[in-house]
């Protein structure tokens, strides 16, 4: 895929929070501030009181850096709180924290395969699991995505010398909105053997019993990351298992081993997170009421209906210089939605990435069928 040429770096912009809790206003502007259509705060909690509190207090306690890693210096209560607590919500053995979703995935791919393993990935799946499986040098293959039938012809068709096999997905697909169907997903990985990596960062805190993952009461999904930089509204990440599997991420893996630990604002923010989410189930219903509203809207005002049904509604528009276009509108119509164009998306299916929040208000909708272009 082509690298990012200097104009379409030069769309880059710093932002800072707006008036309200759901707007964003650009940096260095007297420009109104947009509603936030853009960023993946789906709960609304980076700003929520009891999340703000939390993270300040810790901050005063313990710090702002952990100043060292786990194994070191840089492991605290608060560490080891979240992981016990988020262990139990998703009814899982062990839970182990890293400062990034992305270190979580690397160390995630690494701890399951090696350069005698062959992965089978979803073509849609985060680079950051791309990147794992490039570290582990085991051999690759990508399916079609949320496509079972083609996943199990290649399973089928994988010859003796294949090794352990390690198949990839996500629950919810960040730029296309879409989820495999998991159950039938696990069910067929079990029939042939295959181990089963699933990326949750996106579906945590939303979608899934109480907001518990796509993937709660499955089996069997053998690994599972999640990350705490969207529903949760904090930052960091993690990834759940078995106690053997947790066993052997602790003892092996550089990417947990060799980092500075989780900074502990940022663990009592999600531990906060986790309570709200826990206390307040009915959120991530109402989250998905609207976004099927929405999504009734754009298909009776021609666009493609959005597929899905979480917080993530893409608008297929195709040529970049549309996708642009299509995003000044909505700028001018006070509101924020990045177009999101090749590298990241294939050529040819730029789209304007709808991102819905718990907090937005109301009339949003009405406000977003005023400043879309006519289909």
């Amino acid at each position: 895929m082509a690298s990012i040429d200097p104009a379409r770096r030069r769309t880059l912009h710093n932002w800072n929070a707006g008036a309200e809790a759901w707007t964003l206003q650009r940096a260095g502007t007297d420009q109104p501030p947009l509603l936030d259509l853009a960023s993946n705060d789906y709960l609304g909690l980076s700003r929520h009181p009891a999340v703000v509190d939390a993270a300040a207090q810790a901050l005063h306690e313990d710090g702002v850096g952990s100043g060292g890693s786990r194994l070191v210096t840089g492991s605290r209560p608060r560490h080891a709180q979240l992981e016990q607590d988020l262990a139990a919500w998703l009814n899982r053995e062990c839970v182990l924290l890293f400062p990034s979703g992305f270190q979580a995935n690397l160390a995630a791919v690494c701890a399951l395969v090696d350069r005698h393993s062959t992965v089978l990935a979803d073509r849609l799946i985060h680079h950051s699991l791309l990147v794992g499986v490039q570290a582990s040098g085991a051999r690759l293959q990508r399916f079609r995505h949320n496509d079972l039938d083609d996943l199990g012809h290649r399973l089928a068709s994988l010859d003796a010398g294949h090794g352990p096999v390690l198949v990839i997905s996500e629950s919810l697909f960040s730029m296309e909105g879409t989820s495999p169907e998991l159950a039938a997903l696990a069910a067929l990985c079990s029939r042939f053997g295959a181990r089963l990596l699933v990326d949750e960062a996106h579906a945590l805190g939303v979608l899934g019993p109480e907001g518990r993952g796509l993937c709660h009461g499955i089996q069997p999904v053998h690994l599972i990351s999640g990350t705490f930089g969207k529903a949760f509204g904090s930052g960091g990440a993690f990834l759940a298992c078995d106690a053997e599997l947790g066993d052997r991420l602790l003892q092996t893996s550089g990417a947990f081993r060799y980092t500075t630990a989780l900074a502990p604002p940022l663990v009592a923010g999600a531990q906060a997170a986790l309570g709200l989410i826990q206390a307040h189930p009915h959120w991530s219903d109402a989250l998905l009421q609207r976004a099927d509203q929405w999504r009734d809207v754009l298909e009776g005002l021609g666009w493609p209906r959005p597929a899905g049904r979480g917080p993530v509604l893409p608008l297929l528009i195709g040529e970049d210089a549309d996708a642009l276009a299509c995003q000044a509108s909505l700028e001018e119509g006070g509101l924020l939605s990045v177009a999101i164009r090749p590298p990241t998306v294939p050529e040819g299916t730029a789209r304007l990435r709808l991102v819905l929040r718990r907090d937005l208000p109301d009339e949003t909708v009405d406000q977003l069928i005023q400043a879309l272009p006519c289909r």
